[in-house]
Order: C-alpha cells, then sequence, then structure tokens
C-alpha cells in the first residue's frame, strides 16, 4: 500500500558556527550555493542539496515529502517516532524514528 512518502534531495544540518561551515562547504568543498535564506544556505552537490543552518546539532535530517503531514505525524506518533522540532512557520516538523533517523515531514509540492 502507497501511503505516499517520498523522499526530496534535500539534508540539513544544523551547526554552531555558520559562517565557519559556509566557508568550508564553499571554498573548501567548492560547493555552489543554490539557495539562500535567512539563516540558511543551500549547496548543489550533484545527488542532494545540502542546506545549512546556525542550531543545535541533530545530526543529518532528510526529508520526506506527503500529501498530509498533519496525518503523517499522527501515523509516525503511533509507530513509535518522536518530534524533535516543529515549527509550522517554516513549515518544519522533524521527527526521531524508533531507529535514531531524524527526517523532516514536509508537504508534497
Amino acid at each position: 500500500m502507497d501511503k505516499g512518502y517520498r523522499s526530496s534531495r534535500d539534508v540539513i544540518i544544523q551547526v554552531p558556527d555558520l559562517e565557519r561551515a559556509l566557508r568550508f562547504y564553499g571554498e573548501t568543498l567548492g560547493l555552489k550555493v543554490s539557495q539562500r535564506f535567512e539563516g540558511c544556505t543551500g549547496f548543489e552537490t550533484g545527488g542532494f542539496q545540502l542546506f545549512v543552518e546556525q542550531g543545535k546539532a541533530p545530526g543529518p535530517v532528510f526529508e520526506f515529502l506527503v500529501p498530509d503531514v498533519a496525518a503523517a505525524k499522527r501515523q509516525l506518533l503511533a509507530a513509535g517516532c518522536q518530534v524533535v522540532e516543529e515549527d509550522e512557520q517554516l513549515p518544519r516538523l522533524y521527527m526521531r524514528d524508533p531507529y535514531g533517523l531524524t527526517f523532516n515531514i514536509g508537504p508534497s509540492r
């Protein structure tokens, strides 16, 4: 049964020193900036888009896109996942599965 979960190409990391991390990914690795938002910069890597933002480091965060974020949240909580961070303004819903993987649930585009 298809539940509609599809990965995006986005991987998000949060770093304590944003400027230092941006220099590393942009200058040291030579990745091209693909998007800029306030407090968040995206780099094109070829296989995925790496977003770097200021914050505590929950580890790499992958993204799954779903038709109904609220329904997915209920399903995932019932399956033993935990909410790590939630902000409807962004929108952001970071979940951690029972095996330690942290991922964002976003609306299908």
